[in-house]
Order: structure tokens, then C-alpha cells, then sequence
């Protein structure tokens, strides 16, 4: 066990790194919650390979402290990593070797416990039928997946994966999708992962922060960030009688805001969403026939776009680059 197990799995303080005049990392205050699958998004030169290197102790930070397990880095660096599997950038194997020899020769350097995980870990990652082929033969996707499977050798309590899904097919990002929800719901690992595709964090995460010009700007639950500080709740709501139904809500007390929308009447509740219910049976004690009653889903990407201060010009909806 290690020493924090009831501490964030990842925590820093102040964190700040500096490229001579420049300042990669300004005050980084982040905390990763134990247990979950964390996103880590933000546009070009935002610092999220910063950090990530940055914690590994791949490059040193200028000022602040940072935490891995409960340890802190990098004083007790070595311990930490111990229980840290980690993917920088795309995973580089022997090309000439097959996808189980590469895990042999990583086996042999970690110790003799490791060798047993070999094949679970193939496994895990959908690598069991072509783990006797060569590297050179794997599809990019794949060599991302030989990559997770040898941080699992480390049986690690903390991933720590850097654009993932760089090159798999959408069947692929599915299977990695679930692969990662099963590392966290059944396995208990935290799985920290920095990603452009903002549609994947927002499926595959709990928590996420937004960093921007070296700073994090929001961080939190996903539900929580997609909504935004202060979110009101909102309803579509489908009538069979609009006018009437407008003046209905304009009188209510569980109404702050009533107007008309190309999907219905679009609501904004007084209170918490549970009284949508009463709204609903307001509506049908009037005689006014409720077709739809739906939540107004709030986007991450909405939400992205709000808090990041400029736009590269090659974003995208489904791909921000980072």
C-alpha cells in the first residue's frame, strides 16, 4: 500500500515552469482524485506535455511541489514511479520483435514478478491474437495498446496517457473506451489522460481540467464543467397549445425564464431540476397536453470554447489540437 493512499493520485501546488522568459506553467494548482478516469484538455502550447513531463521528472519544475501516490516528486520520485505506468507521445518498441518479446525484454528489466502479467496485460488491451507478430506489422492503434500493456506490468495504480486514441479507427476508440472504464471501475486504477478529442473525454472521463496558457482555468466533474459555474437548469418542453402554454409558465413560481424555441419552449427552472415534475403536472392540471419534457444537455466543447482565451486556427469541433 502506498503511503497516500487516501491523498489524489495526482496533487500540485503552485506548480510553475519556466523556458527562460518564458513560462510554460504558471501556478498549476491540479488535484486527480483516486479511482477515476481524469481528462486533461487544453489548446496548442497550453502546457499539457509540460506537466506530464513534469511529473514524470522528465524535466524539472522552476517552482511549486507536486505529489504521485502520496509521494512527493521528486524526492521520493523512484517510489512513486514505481506504481506509474506512463505513455509520452507515441510508444517506441523493437519493430523487428513480436508484441509479447518487447514485453519480455521490459519484464526482464523490471523483475521476475512482472513475467506472470505478460499475457493478462495482451489481453487486456485486445492484443492476445496478434502478440506473436512483429511490431513493424502493427497499425499505429496497436502500438498504442502495446503501450498500455506494458505499462501494465507495473500492475500501476496510476496511468498517465498522452493522446491515446492516436490512431485507432472509431470500432477501436470504442474498445479503448471500455478498456479504460474497466481499468477504473473494476481494476480501481486512476487513468489520467491528455486528449484534443474533447468528444472522448466527455465519454470516457469522470473528472477533467481545462488548462490555457499554462494556466488551469476549470476543473472538475465532467457533468459539473459542461454545465459551467453557476449553470441554470434548462428544459425543452413540447406543447400542444404554445401560446397558452407561455403564458402558463410566465406566471409560474418554478419558472425563471419562458421562451419560445425551434425544438418547443425552451425553460429555465427556479430550482433544481427535480422540479421539472411539478412544472410537468402544473401544465397538465391546466389542460395543456406535455409532449416532450426533456434536460438541456450542456457540452464540454461548449464549455471549452468559453473558458479558453483564443482559437487556433485548424480547431475543430471533434478535434481541438493540444
Amino acid at each position: 500500500m502506498d503511503p497516500g493512499s487516501t491523498q489524489p493520485a495526482i496533487e500540485t501546488t503552485g506548480l510553475t515552469k519556466r523556458f527562460g522568459a518564458r513560462t510554460a506553467l504558471d501556478g498549476i494548482d491540479l488535484q486527480v482524485p483516486r479511482g477515476c478516469a481524469f481528462g486533461f484538455l487544453g489548446p496548442n502550447g497550453a502546457g499539457k506535455t509540460t506537466i506530464i513531463r513534469t511529473l514524470l521528472g522528465l524535466t524539472h519544475a522552476s517552482a511549486g511541489s507536486m505529489h504521485l501516490l502520496g509521494y512527493p516528486v521528486p524526492a521520493e520520485r523512484a517510489q512513486a514511479l514505481r506504481r506509474v505506468g506512463a505513455i509520452v507521445e507515441e510508444p517506441r518498441f523493437h519493430m523487428h520483435l513480436s508484441g509479447r518479446e518487447n514485453l519480455r525484454l521490459v519484464s526482464a528489466v523490471r523483475g521476475p514478478e512482472t513475467s506472470d502479467r505478460i499475457d493478462p496485460a495482451l489481453a487486456r488491451v485486445g492484443l492476445a491474437e496478434r502478440a506473436g507478430e512483429k511490431v513493424k506489422s502493427y497499425s499505429m492503434g496497436m502500438r498504442q495498446r502495446l503501450g498500455v500493456a506494458r505499462c501494465l506490468l507495473a500492475d500501476p495504480l496510476l496511468l498517465i496517457l498522452d493522446e491515446p486514441t492516436n490512431g485507432l479507427d472509431p470500432g477501436g476508440i470504442q474498445e479503448f473506451r471500455e478498456m479504460i472504464r474497466a481499468m477504473v471501475e473494476q481494476e480501481g486504477r486512476t487513468v489520467f489522460i491528455s486528449s484534443h478529442l474533447l468528444d472522448e473525454v466527455e465519454k470516457t472521463c469522470d473528472a477533467a481540467a481545462i488548462v490555457d496558457r499554462g494556466k488551469i482555468v476549470t476543473q472538475g466533474a465532467i457533468a459539473d464543467l459542461a454545465a459551467g459555474a453557476g449553470a441554470r437548469h434548462e428544459l425543452i418542453v413540447g406543447v400542444d397549445d404554445r401560446d397558452r402554454a407561455l403564458g402558463l409558465l410566465a406566471a409560474s413560481e418554478l419558472v425563471l425564464e419562458a421562451r419560445p424555441d425551434e425544438e418547443g419552449i425552451r425553460v429555465v427552472l427556479a430550482g433544481e431540476p427535480q422540479t421539472a415534475a411539478l412544472l410537468n403536472a402544473q401544465l397538465v392540471g391546466a389542460g395543456v397536453g406535455v409532449t416532450r419534457l426533456e434536460p438541456v444537455r450542456h457540452s464540454l466543447e461548449q464549455r471549452f470554447l468559453q473558458v479558453t482565451s483564443r482559437l487556433d486556427a485548424d480547431l475543430v469541433p471533434e478535434a481541438v489540437k493540444v
